[in-house]
């Protein structure tokens, strides 16, 4: 069956560093659009950065633009998010999902699997 489970969450200083990983299996990977997604406390979903099936197409949501850098690596079934320059308003529960095809889209219904997510707190 489909599975994404995300690791690399945790505790990070204003300013600083994480990189989230979302490893897949269950499907051919090299097929679909990935995304990563966030919710913060009291919010709701919020679409943070896609990739098209072979890696040349992102886009990242304005406001993480800049900061954090989505990427994939077809051969490991795996992507990644790096998040940068961190900011307390990043804290949130962030998922990956599978795009129902090749193609990238910010539009969170056209993602047909999600992760549990993993937990990312900014603070000092």
């Amino acid at each position: 069956q489909v599975q994404l489970v995300e690791s690399g969450g945790g505790l990070a200083q204003p300013g600083g560093s994480l990189r989230l990983s979302c490893a897949t299996s269950g499907f051919t990977f090299s097929n679909y659009a990935m995304s990563w997604a966030r919710q913060a406390p009291g919010k709701g979903l919020e679409w943070v950065a896609g990739i098209d099936s072979d890696g040349r197409d992102t886009f990242h949501a304005d406001s993480v633009k800049g900061r954090f850098t989505i990427s994939r690596d077809n051969a490991k079934n795996t992507v990644y998010l790096q998040m940068d320059s961190l900011k307390p308003e990043d804290t949130a529960l962030y998922s990956c999902a599978r795009g129902s095809t090749s193609y990238l889209t910010n539009l969170l219904h056209e993602y047909d699997y999600w992760g549990q997510g993993t937990q990312v707190t900014v603070s000092s």
